[in-house]
């Protein structure tokens, strides 16, 4: 398969930082290497923003989702596997549209929900608010800039992993159609949300924010919390994925290395983005 990298190397605007660093850290720890040894043949494109001149966070983040959907696109239209590797979640509103929204789903791995509003956040992250986004829960002026963004569907969304939900954040899911599944529950009722999901979507869009593994199997980055999934649990879930949909494209967020001290999470992006590639390669 032909596989076109895309590292979007900020986070929440900061080229490099945090975050920001994991991108380019994986390319530099063999990820293509491993891409290629698995029978792929693999392009880079790193997403540059000009150095000139002062860039607020949420101007930065969506001219970054406007680069983002005319690359994946363009990849596309070329028979390219879309990989992002990027600092922040919110880049998932330029994969998506880039994919195409109108017969594409989400599954969202991730140990947050990133369904918080600019009204309900007490952090004031902006990448908390990432799959409130996609459903066209806020930001939605900005949103339609991006390049055939279209809003999903609640029935179209699905989030894998989510154990640390903010309160008022917790209560826009609840009241939502978003379906949910814990990490004590993936065994038991993942393929079930995957079948439901199946009557509205063709193609799927896997999201990976790698927080969503255990802090205990990986430090990602800081807001890395206990009673999350294992490796094994993922390659289950993706497994579990490719048997229902055909994966379109695929991201992995969050990976801070500053926060990897033993190198553990570094190697598990490796492993979870060439399981993923391969499972989309399948017929």
């Amino acid at each position: 398969m032909d596989i076109q990298l895309l590292a979007v190397p900020y986070d929440s605007g900061h080229r490099g930082a945090r975050m920001g660093a994991g991108p380019e850290t994986l390319l530099g720890s063999g990820l293509q290497e491993r891409l290629r040894g698995d029978g792929h043949r693999v392009h880079v494109k790193v997403a540059e923003l000009p150095a000139d001149g002062w860039h607020a966070e949420i101007q930065t983040s969506f001219e970054l989702m406007r680069m983002l959907a005319r690359a994946v696109r363009e990849a596309r239209d070329v028979n390219r596997l879309p990989i992002v590797l990027a600092g922040n979640c919110n880049t998932a509103v330029g994969t998506l549209a880039g994919l195409g929204a109108d017969s594409t789903g989400v599954i969202w791995f991730d140990a947050h929900a990133d369904f918080n509003t600019p009204e309900t956040t007490t952090s004031g992250f902006l990448d908390g608010t990432a799959v409130a986004i996609l459903t066209g829960r806020c930001w939605t002026q900005l949103a339609a800039t991006v390049p055939d963004f279209k809003a999903l569907p609640d029935e179209r969304v699905c989030l894998v992993g989510t154990r640390d939900v903010d309160s008022l954040e917790g209560g826009l899911l609840d009241e939502s159609r978003v379906a949910v599944v814990a990490p004590r529950q993936l065994r038991s009722s993942l393929r079930e949300n995957l079948t439901a999901m199946s009557e509205h979507v063709e193609r799927i869009y896997v999201h990976m924010d790698l927080d969503v593994l255990d802090s205990g199997v990986a430090a990602a980055n800081e807001f890395a919390v206990s009673g999350g999934l294992t490796l094994d649990d993922m390659h289950y879930a993706l497994s579990e994925i490719a048997h229902t949909f055909r994966i379109s494209g695929i991201s992995l967020t969050a990976f801070d290395p500053s926060a990897d001290g033993d190198g553990s999470a570094c190697k598990a992006a490796v492993s979870l983005i060439s399981t993923a590639a391969s499972l989309a390669s399948q017929p």
